[in-house]
């Protein structure tokens, strides 16, 4: 079904885990998709022409959407070479995991730049174009980890928390507008993160699981389906977790 045909996606981190399953799901809905990377132009290049293969119009940009100006760089860019935009998913996200004792100040501050900063930063730029076209979804990635904490993880939970706060704010503010904006809070999925988890780790994560498996990018991506497309039009503000029933 082409839930999405006609539509403008853009997509932060797409171009791996997560993010290029989004941008992949969009793209066989119907949607046409930009979307970011910050590390490897080759891997941004092969995601380009899987989606382009899919018979959509798709493009990759190098922009780090925790700087402001990049950001606002990007918006624009996206709306001169797409005409519109629809989507924005902020996925874009790092950890640099370590008991608070040991934290330091820049390990906080690169969490906190790339997983919060940035989505301030684009649904900042994103707003005026989706204002103009009387529409948008804002998608916001947070994770389980936002709602229940974690150990060893102050930073990262305390940017997905705040993605929470921020998207419920932004629900209120923009829904006059015909804005909608949700969040997603993954629990443990099989990406590049969870595969430096020893299998003792794993199997301890496992025994909290309902549904006693990881989770898979692409279960992930059905969900920003539905909150992208049309048929999720009166849902907005609410945060749903992907998580195999772990926060239940």
């Amino acid at each position: 079904m082409n839930l999405l045909q006609n539509k403008v996606a853009l997509v932060t981190g797409g171009s791996r885990g997560i993010g290029e399953a989004i941008a992949l799901r969009f793209a066989a809905a119907g949607a046409h998709v930009a979307f970011t990377y910050l590390s490897s132009a080759e891997r941004a290049a092969s995601v380009e022409a899987a989606l382009q293969a899919l018979g959509v119009k798709a493009k990759a940009y190098r922009s780090d959407a925790g700087d402001y100006g990049q950001a606002e760089q990007l918006i624009n860019d996206v709306l001169a070479d797409f005409g519109q935009l629809d989507i924005v998913v902020n996925n874009a996200g790092i950890t640099r995991d370590t008991l608070m004792l040991r934290m330091t100040e820049q390990q906080w501050d690169e969490v906190m730049d790339t997983n919060l900063k940035s989505v301030f930063n684009l649904t900042k730029h994103a707003l005026r174009p989706m204002m103009k076209n009387r529409g948008g979804s804002i998608i916001n990635m947070s994770s389980i980890v936002g709602i229940t904490g974690n150990a060893g993880q102050a930073n990262y939970a305390a940017s997905k928390a705040g993605i929470i706060g921020f998207s419920k704010s932004i629900a209120k503010e923009m829904g006059s507008r015909n804005i909608r904006c949700n969040v997603i809070a993954p629990g443990f999925i099989e990406t590049d993160m969870t595969h430096v988890l020893d299998e003792k780790t794993k199997e301890a994560y496992l025994q909290n699981i309902p549904l006693k498996r990881l989770g898979k990018a692409e279960e992930v991506a059905d969900v920003c389906v539905f909150l992208g497309a049309d048929m999720s039009n009166y849902v907005s503000g609410q945060v749903i977790s992907v998580c195999g029933g772990l926060n239940t």
